[in-house]
C-alpha cells in the first residue's frame, strides 16, 4: 500500500513543469520558512516564552534522536534505489524510514502548537504537510516515511510536555506551613 500511493502521488510528477518547481522548491526549501516563521510566536510572546522555547528545542533534540534509532531499525530505502520514479531533486541513497524533513516539520510545528501558539501551530502543520507531500511528489521519500516522521514528532512532543509537566509539579515552591 505504502508503494502504490507513493505511485499515485509520483505519478503527477514530471507532467508540469511549474508544478513541478512549485514541488521541489517545497520539497528543499520550504523546511527553512516554516523554521523561520516559527520564531513569530516567539517574537510575539517575548521573555516568557524562554521556557516554551525550551521545550520546543528539547523535542527537536528528543525527535532526531528517535528518528535516528528509527532509521537505524528500518531497512526502507529512498524509492529511486529499488524503483523506476520521477526524482525531480538530487538525494543521496541510504534510509528513507523516517523522513528528516518531515521529522523536523512536524515537530517544530507541534511544538510551537503545543508550547506556543495553537493557531501559529495550525499554520505550520499545514506547511510540514506540503513539506512531506513535496517528499513524495519529487520521489526521494515514501507516504509512509512522511507518516512516521509525523509520529516521531509527535511521540517527542507529547513526551517533552508529560516530562516537563510532571517535573514542574514535583518542584514547585510549596507555601510554608502555617505556624
Amino acid at each position: 500500500m505504502n508503494y502504490h500511493l507513493f505511485q499515485v502521488i509520483n505519478a503527477g510528477a514530471g507532467r508540469v513543469d511549474a508544478v513541478d518547481d512549485a514541488f521541489e522548491w517545497a520539497a528543499v526549501w520550504l523546511i527553512y520558512l516554516l523554521g523561520a516563521l516559527a520564531v513569530v510566536p516567539v517574537v510575539r510572546a517575548g521573555r516568557p516564552a524562554a521556557g516554551a522555547v525550551a521545550r520546543v528545542l528539547a523535542a527537536l533534540a528528543l525527535a532526531f534522536a528517535l528518528g535516528r534509532v528509527t532509521a537505524a531499525l528500518s531497512t526502507e530505502v529512498r524509492p529511486f534505489q529499488t524503483h523506476h520514479v520521477h526524482q525531480l531533486i538530487p538525494h543521496a541513497t541510504g534510509p528513507s524510514l523516517p523522513s528528516d524533513h518531515a521529522t523536523a516539520a512536524f515537530t517544530l510545528a507541534l511544538a510551537v502548537g503545543v508550547f506556543l501558539s495553537r493557531r501559529w501551530g495550525a499554520v505550520l502543520t499545514i506547511l510540514a504537510v506540503v513539506i512531506g507531500f513535496a517528499r513524495v511528489w519529487t520521489g526521494v521519500h515514501y507516504p509512509g516515511d512522511i507518516a512516521a516522521g509525523a509520529l516521531v514528532a509527535a511521540v517527542a512532543v507529547v513526551t517533552v510536555a508529560v516530562t516537563t509537566r510532571r517535573f514542574a509539579r514535583r518542584f514547585r515552591p510549596h507555601p510554608d506551613p502555617a505556624p
